[in-house]
């Protein structure tokens, strides 16, 4: 089926999945984009089902009637937030019913599963675009335009811990690897140091460990490191079973850039520039992320554009969290193909709006229960 087409000035929304991340963050921003609205919710709780249809004035759909909701012509795109070894089982369907697609990240659980969701939205035409929603933060985008401006000198070093206590009730603690820290949290400095360094990793290696009383049937904190051509280096360090930790700092051959908060939402970036010994502090305004990212795919399906980030991009951060895995099983090195990206993020992307206040939340809660 060929893509949906806009003809009258807002892209109508299904949101499929109705936990926590739909729930606090991205259904209370999309008023406020300007161009996009919500008209359905497919959710397996009826309870969400019935508050969130009355608060936001939705059509109701249960998982078993997907099929009914993409043929129902309620709507022209498709926010799907479901845990991450669902994606593809979700997106291909709407993908080829024509419904454009942001979908959140990672984008699936393996390179295969990335590829057939690429493929589907190439046969109907619909957009699609993984929730990379720094691509639009102030913060993130100043950071990209003063390493490419040369502020810090050649980068050459990257480092980023990204750690949270996750409770044993949440989803994330009971699906193995692909619901693990290094899935779930790890795109964010991948996509960091990939798009800082404005290249892609040859060569990944990790290790892991568990603690004593680790309630997760995966390693519970796991290290790893990316070389990349040009003698540049990237570490991480991604955690399930620590205090909540959020930070990276770039090095060059003048300088650094230190950002603390570095990846989180709901609070305003910040960061250190420190260039020839003197540095100075960078403090970012908070705005709505997810009514950002929505707000720039919006315009893409209206103005008839291709998405920034788009498949391509979260498959690249999928393949490095494959490798990761494949380290952790072999005690090895993982040497990665070379990728040449066609697009990353630019400065002018940055999209402000205001941050919104969380919603009373129904059957949801966060990581840390």
């Amino acid at each position: 089926m060929d893509a949906r087409r806009v003809t009258d000035g807002k892209v109508r929304y299904a949101v499929v999945a109705g936990g926590w991340i739909s729930q606090a963050a991205f259904m209370p921003a999309v008023a406020q984009t300007g161009n996009s609205e919500m008209t359905a919710l497919v959710t397996g709780d009826p309870e969400k089902a019935r508050v969130l249809g009355e608060r936001y004035g939705l059509r109701t759909f249960s998982y078993e009637q997907y099929g009914e909701a993409l043929a129902s012509g309620l709507f022209d795109a498709v926010y799907l937030a479901l845990p991450n070894w669902m994606h593809r089982d979700y997106a291909v369907p709407a993908l080829e019913a024509g419904c454009h697609l942001l979908l959140e990240k990672p984008m699936a659980v393996s390179s295969a599963e990335c590829e057939a969701i690429r493929e589907a939205a190439r046969r109907s035409g619909a957009k699609l675009m993984i929730a990379y929603r720094l691509h639009f933060e102030p913060g993130t985008l100043d950071a990209l335009r003063r390493v490419r401006a040369g502020e810090i000198g050649e980068p050459r070093l990257f480092t980023a811990t990204f750690c949270q206590q996750v409770s044993p009730d949440n989803h994330r603690a009971k699906h193995g690897f692909w619901a693990g820290p290094v899935a779930d949290m790890g795109p964010y400095p991948i996509n960091a140091c990939r798009n800082l360094f404005g290249d892609e990793p040859t060569e990944v290696s990790a290790r892991a460990v568990r603690a004593a009383d680790s309630p997760y049937d995966f390693d519970d904190t796991v290290a790893v490191t990316l070389r990349f051509p040009g003698a540049r280096i990237a570490q991480f360090t991604v955690s399930y079973g620590t205090a909540a930790v959020d930070a990276y700092r770039i090095v060059g051959t003048k300088g650094d850039l230190a950002m603390s908060p570095g990846f989180g939402f709901g609070k305003g970036l910040a960061g250190r520039l420190t260039v020839d010994g003197k540095s100075k502090d960078l403090v970012y305004e908070s705005i709505d992320q997810f009514g950002a990212e929505t707000r720039a795919f919006s315009a893409c399906i209206l103005e008839d554009r291709e998405p920034e980030p788009d498949g391509e991009e979260g498959l690249a951060d999928v393949r490095v969290v494959e490798a990761v895995k494949r380290s952790l099983a072999s005690g090895a090195p993982v040497a990665l193909p070379p990728l040449r990206r066609r697009t990353r993020p630019d400065p002018s992307q940055v999209v402000v709006l205001p941050e919104i206040e969380t919603p009373d939340l129904v059957n949801a809660a966060g990581p840390g229960g």
